[in-house]
């Protein structure tokens, strides 16, 4: 893992060549994200991540070039992180804690499509539906269990040096999903263009993602100040952290059509029309004040002792084992004491 300090400077450089149709919110707009929520956490969260901040913020846009498709065993696995075609699984009352049980369950539903309707069929999969709750909440639990470590070798006076710059990646790549999920146009099926109906006449050109999520946010030159007034307080540390961040991807997604709107009428060639401003600041600001959260909530949470549950979540005998997954699905999560020791 350390080995990625040295690459990160050379892989933030090729990520702004890939194209950008289909990625997430551009190299400024993920690295003012991530620098905003580093810069607003409170004194009882991980302040070390503040002496990281430029190291978190510059490697913003890292998982992007996973993405190519010269490395596709990579692009295979990391594609489907950056998405969550909400529209696409409508028939899931509620996602399954668990990565593959939603992946078979897309299965069986592509299965029975197949006959009936091959078209619908050929998108009722992984990639074409997405799994960026997923990637954050393991990103998550990567954090926990690397702060708890913190914790564990501070309390011995070892040096944490390098398991800090270790964290500092985690928080960068978990943070990209984060700010991928605040982008409207991540969370729904017309992520490039407009899909199926179209009864007011919304672009099918797919450039309407990059111009949206680059192009704007370059043409106003987004930075730090635009986001922090926006911030609110430290929020997101009770409830299930999975609940929290579907319920965070619902909220991302009731303003897909605000930026079709926007689009048909000219707003985002217009760096000066306050609605697509706002859009911008509005939807980059809760990634940042998202991923704030989450990394504060994981650094209280990594001062409890771990939860200890005696059944072995990969045993057949378990209660709740599935064994089409060979797992147990995650149990809700608990909240994290609200003012830990730091």
């Amino acid at each position: 893992m350390f080995k990625h300090r040295f690459l990160w400077v050379a892989a933030l450089s090729a990520s702004f060549l890939l194209p950008q149709t289909s990625y997430g919110w551009g190299g400024r707009a993920h690295s003012v994200i991530d620098q905003t929520a580093i810069d607003a956490i409170p004194a009882d969260g991980p302040v070390f991540l503040k002496r990281h901040v430029a190291l978190i913020s510059q490697s913003a846009s890292i998982p992007d070039t996973w993405r190519a498709s010269s490395e596709p065993f990579s692009k295979i696995a990391e594609d489907p992180n950056h998405g969550w075609f909400r529209e696409q699984f409508a028939f899931m009352k509620i996602p399954p804690r668990s990565r593959y049980e939603f992946i078979l369950a897309l299965y069986r539903e592509h299965e029975r499509l197949l006959a009936a309707n091959p078209a619908a069929a050929s998108r009722m999969n992984v990639r074409w539906t997405g799994t960026l709750p997923y990637a954050v909440v393991e990103g998550y639990g990567h954090l926990v269990a690397d702060m708890r470590l913190i914790r564990e070798m501070k309390a011995k006076s070892l040096n944490t040096n390098t398991l800090e710059t270790d964290v500092a990646f985690m928080v960068a790549w978990m943070g990209h999903y984060v700010g991928d999920g605040s982008q409207p146009l991540h969370v729904t099926i017309h992520h490039d263009g407009w899909v199926g109906p179209n009864p007011k006449n919304y672009t099918r050109n797919p450039v309407v993602h990059g111009r949206f999520e680059s192009r704007y946010a370059d043409m106003i030159a987004l930075d730090e100040a635009d986001l922090r007034p926006r911030l609110g307080a430290v929020a997101h540390q009770n409830g299930d952290v999975f609940n929290e961040v579907i319920s965070y991807l619902d909220r991302s997604h009731q303003d897909v059509e605000k930026v079709y709107a926007l689009d048909k009428s000219g707003a985002l060639d217009d760096p000066k029309n306050p609605k697509a401003r706002e859009l911008i600041y509005e939807r980059t600001a809760a990634a940042a004040a998202m991923l704030r959260d989450l990394v504060c909530r994981a650094w209280h949470e990594s001062a409890l002792p771990p939860e200890v549950n005696n059944s072995d979540s990969t045993n057949p005998s378990s209660p709740g084992y599935d064994s089409a997954t060979g797992s147990v699905p995650a149990a809700l999560s608990r909240p994290p004491a609200s003012s830990p020791a730091n």
